[in-house]
């Protein structure tokens, strides 16, 4: 038959508002195995608060979360008398960003179930964290899930678990509770009468605790998936508006560069026009200038002979005037 370390496992699995039906449910399947002692003891055990409870989530949904505040915990202890101040301090931060995180997850994993968590409760979550990792003690029941009350740490001494569990835990394993143990001789009455009505039940709880385990871990793949699927969305998105920007922007400079370009072409296709008209008048002059040399020199060729003529006819006549002159004498 299950113990009451085992129901209080299966009870304080259970969302608040469903813990006093299955706590009466478990009292009736162990009286009707005929345990009134154990059956007196799952009857006394206490609803969680909200803020216990969702640190019982916490533990059962995220063990290795929960396993590295622990293990935290126990290094800021063991640091206490080798390491400095500022090696203290740094872990002290570190200590807090872990503790802040943790608190997150546990809403985030509370509002997956169906249960929004206030401020103040989260503040008793946070609370709770904290003195895990001041105290292994509180750590240990932590990690065991069967928190009654939150858990706080006044700064001195161990963390006050009176009343703040369902059964007893120490570290290293839960105590033995004198109302779990049985003869040999009850053991075999008890499976004779009840075993199968208590184990059927509870392995049937620990199957639709694992089915929901699953579909929860499922569900949050899947939401982790479609996160990250968005992030990278909204990643690809600014970067193709980055891109878009930088073309229309790449667009307009075209643009600017193209009307520039044309207004050089009309200015230099304008001067290019005034050119090839001075060039065409200098070309018509030139062929002027050409013609008037020509003409000057044929002129000037004229000019020549005629004078060549002129003074061989001079030359002429003052030979005959020379000699008529001797003549005369």
């Amino acid at each position: 038959m299950a113990g009451l370390d085992d129901i209080a496992e299966e009870l304080y699995a259970v969302p608040p508002e469903e813990f006093v039906a299955a706590r009466t449910a478990a009292r009736d399947r162990v009286r009707a195995a005929g345990d009134k002692e154990l059956a007196k003891a799952v009857a006394a055990l206490p609803k969680p608060t909200t803020a216990a409870w969702v640190c019982n989530l916490l533990a059962r949904r995220r063990p290795g979360e929960v396993d590295q505040l622990l293990e935290l915990g126990e290094l800021l202890r063991r640091a206490q008398a080798d390491l400095s101040a500022e090696q203290l301090r740094a872990l002290g931060r570190q200590r807090n960003q872990v503790v802040a995180a943790l608190a997150r997850e546990a809403r985030a994993v509370a509002h997956r179930e169906g249960h929004d968590v206030s401020s103040a409760v989260a503040d008793q979550v946070e609370s709770t964290l904290r003195a895990a990792i001041a105290d292994p003690d509180a750590g240990v029941a932590l990690r065991a899930g069967r928190l009654t009350t939150a858990l706080s740490y006044s700064g001195l001494g161990p963390v006050d678990l009176s009343g703040a569990v369902a059964t007893p835990v120490r570290s290293g394993s839960a105590t033995p509770d004198p109302r779990t143990e049985r003869t040999p001789a009850r053991a075999t009455a008890a499976a004779a009468t009840g075993k199968g009505a208590v184990g059927e039940a509870g392995a049937a709880e620990r199957r639709r605790e694992e089915a929901r385990r699953q579909e929860e871990e499922r569900r949050r793949e899947a939401e982790e998936r479609r996160r990250r699927e968005l992030a990278q969305a909204r990643r690809d998105a600014e970067e193709a508006a980055g891109v878009a920007r930088d073309a229309d922007a790449a667009v307009e400079a075209a643009e600017r560069h193209l009307v520039e370009a044309a207004g050089r072409r009309e200015e230099h296709q304008e001067r290019a026009a005034r050119l090839a008209e001075e060039l065409r008048r200098a070309e018509r002059q030139a062929g002027e200038a050409a013609g008037a040399v020509t003409e000057a020199e044929r002129r000037r060729d004229a000019a020549v002979r005629r004078a060549h003529t002129a003074a061989a006819i001079r030359d002429r006549a003052a030979a005959r005037a020379a000699e008529l002159a001797e003549a005369g004498d």
